[in-house]
């Protein structure tokens, strides 16, 4: 599966099946009404606090699911099983977060001119 990070892609195996994850505007819109955030800063900041429960990863998993084309609904994104269990699911969110909204530079890197 071949999956463009500059489109906000990325790949995912679930049950052993690969997958296409992509939170576009629209999951992006499907996940400020889950947690009823005003924008997507609020949406942001509700992420960058690191500490996401089950309920949140099947929220995203399954918005991304959704926004890359696949029907597939949040309880059966529940019931299924990524290799190496809760963290590659954890994995999958975090690459999913971080290819939407990009990674702060760490510190000390220089500016781009």
């Amino acid at each position: 599966m071949i999956a463009n990070r500059r489109r906000g892609e990325i790949a995912a195996e679930l049950d052993g099946k690969p997958y296409r994850l992509c939170l576009t505007l629209g999951a992006l819109a499907e996940l400020e009404a889950a947690y009823s955030a005003d924008d997507l800063g609020a949406l942001v900041e509700r992420f960058a606090r690191g500490k996401l429960s089950a309920l949140d990863m099947i929220r995203i998993i399954g918005a991304g699911l959704r926004g890359a084309g696949n029907a597939i609904a949040d309880d059966e994104v529940g019931a299924m099983q990524a290799e190496a269990g809760a963290a590659g699911f954890a994995a999958i969110v975090s690459d999913l977060l971080t290819t939407t909204f990009g990674a702060e530079k760490p510190a000390g890197d220089p500016p781009n001119p």
